[in-house]
């Protein structure tokens, strides 16, 4: 018996490795599309003091050939009365096609973010659809804005972080629910 125990402990590790890599084994591109809602917090390094802000999210990501199109909604509430605040509502959509590398998807809008034109990419890490945007501004500093939406069992994660000069800026976390493929 103590043999048979030892047979299997030296055995578990092998199987453990062989399975690791399915296990951590990106998704597909289809597995995101779909509809969802929901709402996040904003926070920056002045929350402390300042407090936060609730967002509402919506994002929409479709099949656009071997890519994708997506459009994503934040409505932002904040100052004034409270029980009538300003309302702020961005509306940013955005195409990919595949790149080179299995997994990433570059933009189609034209990009050269010395002259003001944004460069975006799309990449697929495990359960996460990862959309990276690098800004430069005339004087030369930088901002990367980064849109990670984990799908959970409940629907979507979302994770938002706006970097300038590798400081970052703001931090939005919020969780959807899928309403519709």
């Amino acid at each position: 018996m103590k043999r048979l125990l030892f047979v299997g402990l030296a055995i578990l590790p092998a199987l453990l490795l062989q399975l690791a890599p399915a296990a951590s084994k990106d998704l597909k591109l289809g597995a995101f599309f779909g509809t969802f809602k929901g709402s996040g917090v904003a926070e920056n390094k002045d929350s402390l003091y300042f407090g936060v802000t609730v967002r509402d999210l919506d994002v929409t990501i479709q099949p656009a050939g071997q890519g994708f199109n997506i459009e994503w909604t934040t409505v932002i509430r904040r100052g004034g009365n409270p029980s009538k605040p300003k309302v702020r509502r961005k509306t940013q959509k955005m195409m990919f096609v595949p790149a080179p590398s299995a997994g990433v998807y570059q933009s189609t809008a034209p990009s050269d973010p010395l002259a003001g034109k944004p460069l975006a990419w799309a990449r697929i890490k495990e359960t996460s659809l990862i959309i990276n945007v690098l800004s430069i501004a005339k004087n030369g500093s930088y901002q990367v804005q980064s849109y990670t939406r984990k799908l959970v069992p409940q629907g979507m994660a979302f994770t938002f972080q706006r970097i300038r000069d590798g400081e970052p800026v703001r931090t939005v976390k919020g969780k959807l629910i899928k309403y519709a493929q």
